[in-house]
């Protein structure tokens, strides 16, 4: 056992033995590392276990304390056999119902897929945009179309490199924001008809994207705690002719779910030997809240198979659209396909993007970010322990900004949806995210916003809602 193993079963035991009592605060992090000796990484990797089994909780500015209650957590997968079917996608109209609740100010925006703008260092990347565009080479608009801004992809390659991942310049695409990456990689690989292995539950714009280009979807099951289930993958692509798999590995969206290093590195392998390109959509990879950034599939994929997709919009520019793929194999179609479309990405939000890494302290951003996220999704937390019905189910991701709920068996997630927007809130309801309509009683919510008064009132109301059936 570790030592921040033992620390956390130490203080297990003084909780259920009655030692440390309900509400009680837990030894600050500094009395704990010298009252056991060790270090305060080991003591915050013991504390980050408790509270992972709902045992203790953070309170902002005020130290860790024993639950009133412990959480539940999402239950991980059952083993019973999951039934491999593959299915037309019909989603958009449910889709668009959420997605345009969303368009009212006057709404609490829990079920937004994006963080609160006011999270992000808006005035100084409007500086690097005015600059950008005053000093910007006329030769330059046309000189890197359709891959992009040099300059942007190179800072992007030596993210790629710090993070142990390597990447050549001409594999990088600048695209309008990771969805117009993402959909460009299923055009390059896809034609109506081909059937793509995607997540169940799924991050609803990839259904939408099967939908519109008249692909099919066979469903992977994911676990909360483990990710996407490799064995039943592996069954899949045995028994059915999957053209490629588009796959969260990294804080998965709904559900937070993050792959181990060995299962990614097994995924990417597994995806090889079949030569089925992975699609991963890696939006969230930069909002991890622990001290080592999580490597993406891409880190253990030397066949280029993997075509890994992300952007700018979650983490530093909303608005700015300015996203990329690192498509390996598959880099000139891709890049033929941006030409016969959208030509280019914005060629002053690209350069505005370059000289934000270059000059604005991009990671001195990203470590205040995290924070403030990982802050706000106690807070959510609390107000779920304290608010929704006491066998409601949810997962503590280490990163992103989602957390995704399992009620009560008894709530229908679509009733509470139109309930909540009578009160001027909104949800994401569990149907959204699967190509067949399932977590019936599941629902997504958006911690993405500084935690208020206003927040607070809709979290309690939704419990009060959910309580309700």
């Amino acid at each position: 056992m570790k030592r921040y193993e033992q620390l956390a079963q130490d203080i297990a035991d003084m909780i259920k033995t009655g030692v440390l009592a309900v509400g009680e605060r837990v030894p600050s992090v500094r009395h704990a590392s010298k009252t056991y000796r060790v270090s305060p990484s080991t003591v915050y990797q013991a504390y980050y276990l408790l509270e992972n089994r709902g045992m203790i909780r953070s309170r902002p500015r005020s130290g860790y304390f024993v639950c009133s209650q412990p959480q539940q957590a999402v239950p991980r997968s059952k083993s019973s056999p999951h039934t491999l079917k593959f299915t037309d996608v019909d989603v958009s109209e449910l889709v668009f119902s959420v997605l345009g609740s969303l368009r009212d100010p006057d709404i609490v925006p829990l079920g937004s897929a994006f963080p609160n703008p006011t999270l992000f260092p808006m005035s100084r990347l409007a500086r690097s945009l005015a600059n950008a565009t005053r000093t910007m080479d006329l030769h330059s608009v046309v000189a890197h179309l359709p891959e992009g801004n040099q300059d942007l992809r190179r800072h992007l390659v030596q993210r790629y490199a710090i993070a142990n991942v390597q990447v050549p310049l001409e594999e990088v695409v600048i695209t309008d924001g990771a969805l117009e990456a993402l959909n460009l990689c299923l055009q390059a690989i896809a034609k109506p008809g081909d059937l793509i292995a995607i997540e169940t539950p799924a991050f609803y714009a990839s259904l939408q994207a099967l939908e519109r280009l008249q692909l099919k979807a066979i469903e992977i099951p994911v676990d909360p705690h483990d990710g996407i289930d490799l064995q039943v993958l592996a069954k899949a692509l045995k028994k059915h002719p999957i053209k490629a798999c588009w796959f969260m590995t990294t804080f998965q969206n709904p559900m937070g779910a993050t792959l181990s290093d060995d299962k990614k590195r097994e995924l990417v392998s597994l995806l090889t030997r079949h030569q089925v390109p992975l699609i991963e959509d890696d939006v969230y990879n930069e909002l991890y809240y622990g001290r080592q950034q999580p490597k993406p599939a891409k880190a253990f994929d030397s066949e280029g198979y993997v075509m890994h997709c992300s952007s700018f919009s979650k983490s530093l520019a909303p608005g700015y659209r300015v996203g990329w793929v690192a498509a390996g194999r598959f880099s000139r179609q891709v890049e033929r396909l941006k030409l016969m479309t959208t030509l280019s990405a914005s060629i002053p939000a690209q350069l505005a993007v370059a000289d934000y890494l270059q000059y604005g302290g991009y990671d001195r951003h990203l470590r205040k970010l995290r924070h403030t996220l990982e802050v706000q999704q106690n807070q959510m937390r609390t107000a779920i322990d304290h608010y929704f019905p006491k066998d409601t189910r949810v997962t503590r991701p280490e990163g992103g900004y989602f957390l995704w709920l399992e009620l009560p068996e008894n709530v229908d997630s679509l009733e509470l949806f139109n309930m909540a927007l009578q009160e001027e809130i909104s949800i994401a309801p569990g149907p959204i995210f699967s190509a067949t309509r399932t977590f019936r009683n599941c629902i997504r919510l958006n911690y993405g916003n500084p935690w208020d008064a206003r927040i607070e009132r809709a979290m309690k109301t939704l419990g009060k809602l959910a309580s309700s059936f």
